[in-house]
């Protein structure tokens, strides 16, 4: 009896499931191919992780034997420009990037590709100015991006890990670096959307320094740099209360409130307002047994009668007690 053998899921090897561990994804690939699935799918998918992992020379093979296997598959020509790209063969990245949007036109990726390739054929076509005209180093930086992260890559060689400053904040990036000469680079860039500056790293290598940014949303971004927005005005603990006014000074209303509380405790008060204040003066300022002692008698005489005095109402009920020139009626 032949024993079959059952490939995984095409979907399993999904981007997001590369980006997340692409040594454990080539792994698995690797062995789903070897076990006799000749999968086209499986091939170009290698090809990313081996992109993520840097090893273009592997990945350009992987994408080419996917288009062998699916000519018209254009994740596989996105995949093998890329691998191109990284490896400096731009003219070929740019070919073949170009084929992968005949095929999938309405992808922005393609284009944004084909215009970078653009950008260093042209830049690599000019004749590079003199060095007695150069003040500054001018070193090339690149980017790609996963699922997960943002990778930049400044081509200067030879430079120690000491000599090598990073500061990450939520949308800038600054890179600072003392070359072998004395002189010093500087990168600066405004990002086009938000990092986690606790989870972005760097490493220096013999040919480049790479940077890793932690992107904050898993989204994919079509340019490195944005724009720097407006700053929102941020109220500070002064500006709390201080309403607008056509005047030339403003207000604290907060502390204009107390003051008015103040006079108004100030005030001379007549009549039942008065009597009122008296029996409110004496109960914030008495101790338990007189507030037990008002709350009683007021309640059981039916706020006829208010004593203070708990030793007294503390022992009976209390009786209604009217005044002489008044009847009291039970509604």
């Amino acid at each position: 009896m032949t024993e079959t053998v059952v490939s995984p899921p095409t979907q399993l090897f999904s981007d997001l499931y590369i980006s997340e561990n692409p040594q454990r994804s080539l792994e698995e690939l690797t062995k789903a191919l070897e076990e006799g699935s000749d999968n086209a799918e499986f091939y170009c998918q290698r090809a990313y992780a081996h992109i993520l992992l840097q090893n273009f020379n592997d990945a350009v093979l992987d994408a080419k034997r996917s288009l062998e296997l699916q000519p018209n598959n254009a994740n596989a020509f996105l995949r093998k420009g890329e691998a191109d790209f990284h490896l400096g063969n731009y003219m070929s990245a740019q070919e073949t990037f170009k084929q992968g949007q005949t095929l999938h036109a309405t992808d922005s990726t393609f284009s944004t590709w084909i215009k970078r390739c653009e950008e260093i054929l042209n830049a690599s076509s000019t004749a590079e100015l003199s060095t007695s005209q150069q003040k500054t180093p001018k070193y090339r930086h690149d980017w790609y991006q996963t699922e997960s992260q943002i990778i930049i890559t400044v081509m200067i060689k030879n430079v120690q890990k000491d000599d090598v400053h990073t500061e990450f904040s939520e949308r800038e990036l600054n890179v600072n670096v003392k070359l072998p000469a004395g002189e010093i680079y500087d990168l600066n860039l405004f990002l086009c959307h938000s990092v986690v500056p606790d989870q972005s790293t760097f490493k220096v290598l013999s040919t480049k320094i790479e940077i890793k940014l932690k992107k904050a949303e898993a989204i994919r971004w079509d340019k490195l740099e944005g724009q720097p927005e407006h700053r929102v005005k941020h109220f500070t603990p002064d500006s709390l209360h201080k309403y607008p006014s056509s005047s030339h000074y403003t207000k604290n209303w907060d502390k204009l409130v107390g003051e008015i509380g103040e006079e108004e405790k100030k005030e001379k008060l007549e009549g039942d307002a008065a009597l009122n204040n008296l029996f409110q003066q004496i109960y914030s300022d008495g101790n338990d047994e007189v507030k037990r002692a008002m709350n009683k008698s007021f309640m059981e005489s039916g706020g006829t009668v208010l004593s203070t005095n708990w030793m007294d109402v503390g022992k009976r009920k209390v009786d209604v007690n009217p005044p002489e020139d008044m009847e009291w009626k039970k509604f």
